[in-house]
């Protein structure tokens, strides 16, 4: 039986002022037959961390993003998956995040990121509905359109949705 890597992570529906949607184009740098994907940034929450300081984190490291204001968690998800040889079990909270849009170059990506990370990009919600390349979360498109009417009057009591895969 193969290794798991079990742990909790934290990703980010981060959006600029005209309601665009961050993510990350990646592939897999172990696996030449995936496909690429689109992902929200984020990863594993390291000790220490709670889930917005591990989303900060992720989001200068991966995105190059320095000022997002982290906003509620509205999704958690048990996505369980293999990447660059290794299999993970994981516990994914999801928050949402405003910014300015702005960004610096990416610092301190871990080594498969950054032979996985192919570019990144802010998304008009109504190109990413169109579109069909697979993301990370699975299910993102599906739970989206809430996220964004409700953006106005998030509820930070409100429980968070499991968008986990079916």
């Amino acid at each position: 039986m193969p290794f798991v890597l079990h742990r909790v992570a934290a990703r980010v529906l981060c959006f600029d002022p005209e309601q665009r949607l961050l993510l990350i184009r990646s592939h897999d740098p172990a696996d030449p037959r995936k496909q690429p994907w689109w992902e929200l940034p984020g990863g594993g929450i390291d000790p220490g961390e709670d889930a917005i300081a591990a989303i900060e984190r992720e989001l200068r490291e991966e995105a190059g993003v320095l000022d997002a204001e982290i906003g509620p968690c509205v999704w958690t998800q048990h996505a369980q998956f293999r990447f660059a040889g290794w299999e993970f079990d994981q516990h994914e909270r999801i928050h949402t995040a405003r910014c300015t849009g702005r960004t610096v170059t990416a610092r301190h990506l871990e080594a498969f990121e950054a032979l996985a990370f192919e570019e990144q990009r802010w998304w008009p919600v109504s190109d990413l509905l169109a579109d069909t390349a697979p993301t990370v979360p699975p299910r993102l498109r599906e739970f989206l359109p809430e996220v964004v009417a409700g953006l106005a009057s998030a509820d930070p009591q409100r429980r968070p949705v499991d968008i986990s895969p079916v």
